[in-house]
C-alpha cells in the first residue's frame, strides 16, 4: 500500500504546487487523492495504474481549487504571490531536472501562470513540464486530444511571449545574490545600485497581515531608495537572523524573527549580470509550512 504512496507522492506535490501555488494547499490536495485511490482499493476496484489515476485526481481537485481561489484572489490584499519553497537539491519537489525546477517553480513563473484559465494550466503543465502525452492529458482534464492540442498551443504563446528570463549560471546568480544582500545589509547604495537593472521592480505580498507596501516599486532609483530605508532591516519586523538559500529555484534569502521562524522571504530574479526583480513575502499564513531555523 506504500509503495505507489512513495513512488509518485513527490511528482503529485509537484503537480499541485505548481498548480496553486501554495505548499500548504497542495498537501492537502495530495493527501486527499491518496485518499481516494484508498478508498477505491478498499471498495475492491482495480486501478491498473495508480500513476493515471493519481493524477487525474490530484488535477481535477486543483482545477476545482483553482476556481474557487480566484474568487479570494480578486480579494487580496495587496500584491499576491506564492508560498515560496526552500529549494536546495536535495529538496525533490521540482520532480525535474535542476534546469526546468528552476524555471518552472520559479515565483515569476508561477506568477504568470495567474494568467491562464484553470484547464489551460493543468494542459500546459502536465504537457511541458511533466511530459504527460495528449491522450492521458485529455482523459485527465476530460476534453478532448484535439482540444487539449490547441489549449496547450494557446497556453505556450502567450507564456513564451512573457516568459522571465533568467541568468544561465547558477553560480554567477549566486555571486550577484550575494553581492546584492552584503551591499543592503552593508547599507552600501553604489554597490547596490550597480547591481540594480534601470526598470527593476520590487514586490511585497503581505495579505494584510504582513508588513508590505500596498503597490509594487519600480525603477532603480526608488529601489534603492526603498532598499535605504526600513526595508534594508526588514521594516518594522523583529529580524534575529539571516539566511541566504534558494528560493523557488532562484537565489534569495530568509530573515529569521523571534524563534528562528522566517519573518520574510526574498526572491531574486537576475538576468544580464543585474538585478531584474526582487519579491517579498512577509504574509505569515505563507511562511509557516517553512518551519523554523538557525541563523547563518
Amino acid at each position: 500500500m506504500s509503495e505507489p504512496y512513495e513512488q509518485f507522492r513527490p511528482l503529485m506535490v509537484a503537480i499541485a504546487y505548481r498548480m496553486l501555488g501554495s505548499a500548504s494547499e497542495a498537501e492537502d490536495i495530495v493527501q486527499e487523492a491518496f485518499l481516494r485511490y484508498h478508498r477505491e482499493l478498499a471498495k475492491g476496484t482495480e486501478v491498473q495504474s495508480p500513476k493515471a489515476y493519481l493524477s487525474a485526481v490530484t488535477t481535477r481537485l486543483s482545477i476545482d481549487h483553482l476556481r474557487s481561489a480566484r474568487v479570494r484572489r480578486e480579494q487580496y490584499v495587496g500584491t499576491w504571490l506564492p508560498e515560496p519553497l526552500i529549494t536546495e537539491e536535495e529538496a525533490g519537489i521540482g520532480a525535474a531536472s535542476p534546469a526546468e525546477t528552476a524555471d518552472s517553480l520559479s515565483m515569476a513563473f508561477l506568477v504568470l501562470l495567474e494568467s491562464l484559465s484553470p484547464v489551460e494550466r493543468a494542459v500546459f503543465l502536465l504537457r511541458e513540464v511533466f511530459d504527460y502525452g495528449y491522450e492521458d492529458i485529455a482523459t485527465i482534464v476530460g476534453k478532448t486530444e484535439d482540444n487539449c492540442r490547441q489549449i496547450a498551443v494557446r497556453a505556450r504563446r502567450h507564456v513564451e511571449d512573457k516568459r522571465p528570463r533568467f541568468e544561465a549560471s547558477r553560480a554567477r546568480r549566486e555571486e550577484l545574490a550575494q553581492r546584492f544582500f552584503d551591499a543592503i545589509l552593508g547599507q552600501d547604495e553604489a554597490g547596490l545600485v550597480e547591481l540594480l537593472a534601470a526598470d527593476v521592480v520590487v514586490y511585497a505580498d503581505g495579505g494584510g497581515a504582513g508588513v508590505a507596501f500596498p503597490r509594487p516599486v519600480a525603477g532603480r532609483d526608488k529601489v534603492a531608495r526603498l532598499f535605504r530605508g526600513p526595508a534594508a532591516q526588514g521594516g518594522r519586523v523583529e529580524i534575529t537572523g539571516f539566511l541566504t538559500v534558494s528560493i523557488n529555484g532562484q537565489p534569495g534569502a530568509v530573515l529569521l524573527g523571534p524563534e528562528g521562524r522566517a519573518a520574510v522571504v526574498v526572491t531574486l530574479d537576475i538576468a544580464d549580470d543585474q538585478i531584474q526583480t526582487v519579491r517579498a513575502i512577509t504574509n505569515p499564513d505563507k511562511l509557516r509550512h517553512l518551519g523554523s531555523f538557525e541563523a547563518g
